[in-house]
């Protein structure tokens, strides 16, 4: 069995750990919750980081205007499809594809987690900038304008008195290790060609 050949189905053993392991975290620190309140995001689901955590989110939500968490997104029956289709697209390039084949997708793989990131920044900007005008709670920028509550895409942000982190898990490295070893396997089969 050719070496990229294997290098390539590992690469597809790491993309499907995507299904196992949560791909991002949203955490909220603030003085009044002693343990932070969080969420994991998987392909498929919201899952509490501790028990009743998405409840105690969505409650403190309210009181600005802000929507609930949904149980699901029609994203989470998007996502394990495009996944699955990426993984299939990988075995069968593992077996009879040649650089080309793995550089495609390489690159298909890239822009469909770009849009997927793309998505996940829309959701989060709706889900902070779209409140309801009849909350318990207003407040306003110094302009007057209505204040945002977007969790950041990547990194910390306080928003009134909480720290808000959102950051990638472990399927997300899960993801990366595939592209990398993918390339791998791209640059193995390139030099191969050249001898």
């Amino acid at each position: 069995m050719k070496k990229s050949r294997n290098v390539m189905l590992a690469a597809m053993v790491l993309l499907a750990s995507v299904f196992l392991f949560p791909i991002w975290n949203i955490t909220l620190e603030a003085p009044q919750y002693p343990i932070p309140l969080g969420m994991n995001i998987y392909v498929y689901k919201f899952q509490d980081m501790h028990d009743h955590d998405i409840k105690n989110i969505n409650l403190m939500n309210h009181y600005v205007g802000m929507k609930y968490i949904p149980e699901t997104i029609p994203e989470f029956s998007i996502f394990p499809v495009v996944l699955a289709f990426l993984f299939v697209l990988g075995v069968i390039l593992a077996f009879y594809g040649k650089k080309n084949g793995y550089l495609f997708w390489i690159i298909l793989t890239v822009v469909l987690c770009g849009i997927g990131m793309y998505d996940f920044y829309l959701w989060e900007y709706d889900y902070g900038h779209t409140l309801d005008p009849k909350a318990i709670l207003k407040f306003t920028n110094k302009d007057g304008t209505p204040m945002g509550f977007q969790p950041p895409l990547f990194g910390s942000k306080d928003i009134l008195n909480f720290k808000a982190h959102s950051y990638p898990r472990i399927g997300i490295l899960g993801i990366m290790l595939a592209l990398a070893l993918a390339f791998k396997s791209y640059l193995m089969e390139k030099k191969k060609q050249v001898i």
